[in-house]
Parts: structure tokens; C-alpha cells; sequence
């Protein structure tokens, strides 16, 4: 007997008058793993809560929007043209966002929250990549519910069922076909798992874990954007677009990890520049970097009836002349 995967039979479901897309469950669990996993890693850097929460929430809502935005311009077809209803081109909740975008716009809209912020971009970078890696793999998921983006036609035990109306026109008297969705999330949670062991063997730093990450993620979505069904202009013959954009990122990420291995090596010792005086200990000087009481030898730590071989207390501590 074969064994095949079958594709669930429901999409969606109602909760009163709400319909709730199980695609969109998806992207929104996938969301807060890699938020909660970014938080920790930033956390164990030396960062702040706060102003981690700040940058996402900015980058978050815009790299969805750039996702969108990437998805619909590379598939003009699909939203604009005789019969087509153009307001489909903002029901994201019916499938069709593109990480490209989602990295691109969210990164850019990171970048500036954190020169707001006085924070250090490549180490929240560094921090946030393994995060989007495995969230990435969770928000495949919901092209699963949604039959979507499926590869060639294929015998394999671990084809993928496709239900008759989903099925790409001209595709139609094939059953089966390759699982592209669960090839990424294994290879979207191998990448994060690659990550995360250099990053702990190597001290990676400075960017560099970001762009391992940029060069391993292109490099493994050229092999399943070369598989997919789904319609995606053409160029250099055969390759699809979107193929040749992984393999430019892919490109773009060794390139970026060489530069940064030989022009900044080794990793930041401080990744928040403007912390408030109010999550400083009493006594912060306030200057950048946080420096404080025990490590500014500026500040006078003599107190009244305290000798000046005493030990520096840094809850006693007063600000220098002019802080």
C-alpha cells in the first residue's frame, strides 16, 4: 500500500461570523516563536526587553506589508487584468506573501527603529536570525492548508495529495505531488539549527550570523522555487524569477560573510548605546554604553565615614560633576 500526504480538508473555519484562516494561524504562530526566541537571544547579548519590542513592532507589521507588496508585483496576473477584481491583491489572508519582501522591508524598517533606538542592528540581526528561521518553517505550514505552492508531479511515498480544484491548469490528471512546503520547513529548521551551533562554536558577531543566514536560506530556496508549479515569470530561459533571486541572495550572503569575517571580525561587547537612566543601577553615569559606577573610574566612590580602600557601592554611588 502507498502512502502519500494527504492536504487537510479545511482551510478555514467560522467562530460566529468570524472566519479564521488556518493559513493566517500559521504565520501568526510562526510570528510569536521567533519573537520569543529572538527576545532571549537578544536578552543573552546584553539587550533590553524594551527595546527589542520596540524594533519589532515597527519591522513586524512593515515586512508583512513588503511581503505582500513583493508577492503581488511579481504576479501582476493574478490581481490585475480583465475580470479580476484588483482588491484580491490586499486578501493577503487567501495565501500569497513572499519572504523577500518580508526580509527586505522588515529589515529596513529594523534598521531605522534601531538607530532610534541607539541600538546595535547587526548584533539584533545576529540575535533575530535563527528566530526567523524556525518561523519561518511554522508559517510554511499554511501553505499545506492552503494546497498551494506544490512541486512537480511525483510517485514518491511522500508525495503530497492534491485535491482536483487546486490543482495548476495543465496538471490536472496528476494525484500527487512534491511536498516544496515541508522540503523548506526541514530545510528552514536545518539552517536555524547550523546557525545556532556556529554561533555557539564560532563567537559569531558583527552581522556575521545574519548573513549565514541570508547565504544558507537562498541557497536552499533555489532548489524548491526550481521545483514549484506556481506561475512565476521567466528569465535566462527556465529559471524562474524567483529562483534566480534566491540564488542572488544566496550570492549577496557569502559575499557579506567574507567581508565581515575579514573587516569585523569578532563580536560586540556592548549592543545598546542610549540605555534611560531609569534601567541603569543608581549611580549611572548615563554616558553611552551604559557605563556605570563599578567600571567608570571617574566616578568618586567615597562616601562619608567609608574609607578609600572600601568597596565601590554602586546603589551609593554619586554622578560626577556635570553628568
Amino acid at each position: 500500500m502507498t502512502l502519500f500526504i494527504p492536504s487537510p480538508p479545511i482551510s478555514y473555519f467560522q467562530i460566529g461570523p468570524l472566519t479564521v484562516h488556518i493559513y493566517a494561524l500559521c504565520l501568526i504562530t510562526g510570528i510569536i516563536v521567533a519573537w520569543t526566541m529572538g527576545v532571549r537571544r537578544w536578552r543573552a547579548r546584553g539587550g533590553r526587553t524594551e527595546s527589542f519590542e520596540t524594533v519589532l513592532l515597527w519591522a513586524i507589521p512593515i515586512g508583512i506589508v513588503g511581503a505582500r507588496f513583493y508577492h503581488v508585483m511579481t504576479h501582476l496576473g493574478d490581481y490585475f487584468g480583465p475580470g479580476i477584481n484588483p482588491w484580491t491583491a490586499f486578501a493577503i489572508w487567501q495565501g500569497g506573501i513572499a519572504i523577500y519582501g518580508a526580509v527586505g522591508f522588515g529589515a529596513l524598517a529594523a534598521w531605522l527603529a534601531a538607530r532610534r533606538q541607539q541600538i546595535a542592528f547587526a548584533a539584533l540581526a545576529d540575535a533575530l536570525a535563527p528566530a526567523i528561521a524556525v518561523g519561518q518553517a511554522i508559517g510554511r505550514f499554511g501553505n499545506w492548508f492552503n494546497q498551494e505552492l506544490y512541486g512537480w508531479p511525483t510517485t514518491l511515498p511522500w508525495g503530497l495529495e492534491i485535491d482536483p480544484a487546486h490543482r495548476v491548469p495543465g496538471y490536472e490528471q496528476y494525484a500527487t505531488f512534491h511536498p516544496t512546503f515541508a522540503y523548506e520547513a526541514i530545510w528552514d529548521l536545518s539552517t536555524a539549527g547550523v546557525l545556532l551551533w556556529a554561533d555557539r562554536r564560532f563567537q559569531l558577531g558583527r552581522g556575521k550570523v545574519f548573513a549565514l543566514y541570508i547565504a544558507l536560506y537562498g541557497f536552499g530556496r533555489t532548489f524548491t522555487e526550481s521545483m514549484r508549479l506556481d506561475y512565476s515569470y521567466d528569465i535566462f530561459g527556465p529559471l524562474r524569477f524567483n529562483a534566480a533571486m534566491a540564488m542572488l541572495i544566496c550570492l549577496v550572503g557569502i559575499v557579506l560573510l567574507l567581508w565581515l569575517h575579514r573587516h569585523r571580525p569578532g563580536r560586540e561587547e556592548v549592543v545598546e548605546f542610549g540605555a534611560p537612566a531609569a534601567e541603569q543601577p543608581s549611580g549611572d553615569t548615563g554616558t553611552p554604553g551604559g557605563a556605570d559606577a563599578e567600571t567608570d573610574p571617574s566616578v568618586s566612590t567615597v562616601d562619608a565615614g567609608e574609607s578609600p580602600g572600601a568597596t565601590p557601592d554602586p546603589e551609593s554611588a554619586e554622578d560626577p560633576p556635570g553628568a
